[in-house]
């Protein structure tokens, strides 16, 4: 069974890994829902309890799959889900953080999810349009009712998170964390540790660099998200490919699967840190789960970061368009 960790310092207490559930809707590929609910039910047997979804996958067919996989099971799991977006048509058609708005989501996702109450809500994305305090408030309001347990941010830099936590407390930020990316330890991850909130990494495994299972851009489908990823474009491809391959190395030397090191790294990283990363197999979670039992040494631990550095990866994080969205 996974171990617990504590996400902030307001009693939000998860398994050491959470099962993020997006790829189970959009952006890597076809769905497969009678297999994602059988994941999902298989992370609950395993003691992985933490499951992240949001409104804008799909947009809604997500929750809506996480909630039909979880009913009668509701008390055995944890659920984070997000707000932030304007869905019309079934589109994002752009942000929206208002507090009622705020309000109109979180009842509408706990339909979807059938729960009278959601563990963690974030914010998907600051909204430059609405005062963070305000945010925060509508948050808050909504804990006071007993329709929300914790708050979160996503993608939120040290200014917004100040001002967010100093109206409600904030549980913990969800950001891309990873060997692969690790924009956050300059100034992020000190401050987070300061503050006492918890760290959510998503996409730990480097969409595949980090596992040994990415291809060429142009070899995904068309609704892969990877598709249009810079790091998987050209020369950028080759090179995060050789970059990648000490992660393989090391794996090999383990007796590991590659993607189990790339989780270890980060569950070594800090007790307040807990990764999701995304499945809709039951293969790969059990082999994602079984990384909480990798000890890395603290030599184990300097030979990753000084091989894989930084400045190792070729190509920005996303495309212009999405950069823009992130706070910092």
């Amino acid at each position: 069974m996974l171990p617990r960790r504590k996400l902030g310092t307001q009693g939000l207490e998860v398994s050491a890994l959470g099962l993020g559930c997006m790829g189970m809707s959009q952006s890597y590929g076809a769905g497969d829902d009678t297999e994602s609910i059988a994941t999902i039910h298989h992370a609950l047997e395993l003691g992985c309890d933490f499951f992240d979804t949001a409104e804008v996958y799909g947009p809604f067919i997500n929750e809506e799959l996480l909630g039909r996989a979880l009913k009668g099971r509701r008390d055995k799991a944890i659920i984070a889900t997000k707000f932030g977006f304007k869905i019309e048509g079934g589109k994002n058609v752009g942000q929206d953080s208002r507090p009622e708005h705020i309000r109109d989501v979180a009842e509408a996702s706990m339909k979807r999810l059938g729960t009278d109450h959601i563990d963690l809500f974030y914010q998907h994305r600051v909204d430059q349009a609405v005062p963070m305090e305000d945010v925060a408030g509508a948050v808050g309001e909504l804990v006071r009712e007993g329709k929300v347990r914790f708050f979160g941010l996503s993608e939120a830099g040290i200014a917004n998170i100040r001002r967010a936590h100093a109206v409600h407390p904030v549980s913990a930020l969800q950001s891309e964390y990873s060997l692969w990316e690790r924009n956050l330890e300059p100034e992020i991850i000190p401050f987070l540790r300061e503050a006492g909130i918890g760290l959510v990494p998503f996409s730990p495994l480097g969409r595949g660099f980090l596992t040994g299972t990415a291809k060429p851009a142009e070899d995904y489908p068309e609704n892969d998200f990877r598709r249009r990823d810079p790091r998987f474009q050209g020369e950028n491809f080759e090179a995060n490919m050789k970059a990648a391959g000490v992660v393989r190395a090391i794996a090999t030397e383990k007796h590991a699967e590659p993607g189990q090191i790339a989780l270890a790294w980060l569950l070594h990283r800090g007790d307040g840190i807990v990764p999701i990363p995304g499945t809709k197999r039951r293969t790969y979670l059990e082999e994602n789960i079984a990384a909480a039992e990798i000890t890395l040494s603290a030599a184990d631990m300097a030979r990753i970061d000084s091989a894989l550095p930084p400045e190792a990866i070729s190509g920005p994080r996303y495309t212009p368009q999405m950069m823009a969205t992130i706070d910092r």
